[in-house]
């Protein structure tokens, strides 16, 4: 059995992406994005998103639209939708997110949006096959 005391393990990681469980179907990411930062603009052709918030403070950005996120709130972003995710406040906005199906390799572990940036472009970020 995988437990995770989702709010304490994403609170306590100051990486900007860490993969904590990658299944057939489904994966489990924590990110933490840093006052003044953001996701960046993206769209997931294959991957459903559900996004939820633990700490901190943002704007959601999702197919043209947006909405200011707070903790205990939820967002989801259907495959083939653009979205940004942006810190709108003076702390870090921390958040987990699933993945449907698994969009990060297993147990990826990026510090910050220029280290997961890098590892997607160099292809050492893909999704177990």
């Amino acid at each position: 059995m995988e437990h995770f005391e989702i709010a304490t393990v994403a609170e306590k990681s100051a990486d900007f992406r860490r993969v904590l469980w990658t299944g057939e179907h489904t994966q489990l990411v924590i990110m933490t994005i840093p006052p003044e930062g953001e996701i960046g603009v993206e769209t997931h052709d294959e991957n459903d998103q559900i996004l939820t918030f633990v700490s901190g403070v943002g704007r959601a950005i999702v197919d043209g639209k947006t909405k200011q996120v707070k903790p205990g709130d939820i967002v989801v972003v259907p495959a083939g939708v653009e979205h940004n995710f942006k810190n709108a406040g003076p702390n870090p906005l921390v958040l987990y997110t699933v993945y449907g199906p698994p969009d990060h390799a297993d147990g990826a572990v990026h510090a910050t949006k220029e280290q997961a940036d890098e590892a997607e472009e160099s292809g050492q970020d893909e999704p177990p096959k």
